[in-house]
């Protein structure tokens, strides 16, 4: 049973499993600021069941944290996972199970998830950094199978890349999602403390903010860009392209994955959009010896991509 304050939804007994073959399931935990999300997972992405709760970001110590964790943690019972992988925000220690730093939840700093979780269920869990999972997500279940080298792309109010190259995921220690590269000289301030990060020109806060400033409204969303027809909302959406593309360009130019899934906003902009960004960027780079970069936009559930990417952890490593 749910307890307070969690949403349990359970979706189906079983997966597509042959009936008389025993049901294997994986465990999935999303944690960022503010929210704890879980669910249970058959072994080709079907969630099972799921749960939910919210937690304050700004309560001291962390009691708070380990209260949600411990409620979404319920849905787990009477599914014996193989293992829960942890998409976590912030700054991870995959290796000591931790998570080291989230800005603006003090209670996340230096937090063991792993050994919390793993007291509260009694399965193996390991944790990785949210936007670097969900290529494992990709990869198992969505537009990556079969390759051992492409990147994974958050877009929206979250910008990162994730990639996977020759078969393991790209996870340097102190290592982050991408969205902080530096892709302007002395350009706008970020809120981590530096300037001209990819951030500050690629996501939805920069967009709205120019949407405003051209005259188009503040409250404006990618899709209703598109629909638009303006010739200014035409040239605010080439711009956003321009300036998803200089971080990919960068990731291409390094890394080679040949194949760019994306996740988030730039689902709402549909073929146009996506087309405008793999325009740019075969233009940007040399071709020569690498696979001609594809785009190609994720057909998973916003909601889901993370939890599908913590049950790729699971596959990958336990």
């Amino acid at each position: 049973m749910a307890q307070r304050g969690t949403r349990l939804r359970l979706v189906g007994p079983r997966d597509e499993s042959p009936a008389s073959a025993p049901v294997r399931t994986l465990g999935a935990v999303e944690l960022v600021p503010g929210r704890v999300r879980a669910a249970v997972l058959g072994v080709s992405g079907r969630v099972l069941a799921r749960a939910e709760t919210a937690y304050a970001p700004d309560a001291p110590g962390r009691g708070a944290v380990d209260a949600a964790l411990a409620e979404v943690a319920g849905v787990f019972t009477g599914h014996a996972p193989t293992g829960i992988g942890v998409a976590a925000a912030g700054i991870v220690d995959p290796a000591a199970g931790l998570i080291v730093e989230v800005n603006d939840v003090p209670a996340l700093h230096g937090y063991p998830v792993t050994e919390r979780l793993a007291a509260l269920t009694g399965v193996p869990v390991r944790v990785e950094h949210r936007a670097r999972l969900q290529v494992l997500g990709d990869r198992w279940f969505g537009a990556g199978r079969g390759r051992r080298t492409f990147a994974s792309v958050s877009t929206g109010e979250v910008l990162g890349v994730g990639i996977l190259y020759e078969g393991e995921v790209l996870a340097p220690p102190g290592g982050r999602s991408g969205a902080h590269m530096t892709v302007t000289a002395g350009g706008r301030p970020c809120t981590c403390g530096s300037t001209g990060c990819w951030k500050t020109v690629a996501t939805t806060r920069w967009l709205r903010a120019r949407a405003d400033a051209l005259g188009l409204g503040a409250d404006r969303t990618l899709g209703s860009l598109v629909s638009d027809g303006d010739e200014r909302a035409g040239r605010l959406l080439a711009q956003y392209a321009e300036n998803l593309v200089l971080g990919l360009v960068n990731v291409q130019q390094l890394f080679a994955p040949g194949l760019f899934v994306l996740h988030g906003e730039a689902k709402e902009g549909g073929e146009h959009f996506r087309a405008l960004l793999e325009t740019r960027l075969r233009r940007d780079v040399a071709a020569s010896g690498a696979e001609l970069p594809r785009v190609v936009v994720s057909e998973a559930a916003v909601d889901d991509v993370a939890l599908l990417g913590g049950a790729g952890l699971v596959l990958s490593h336990l």
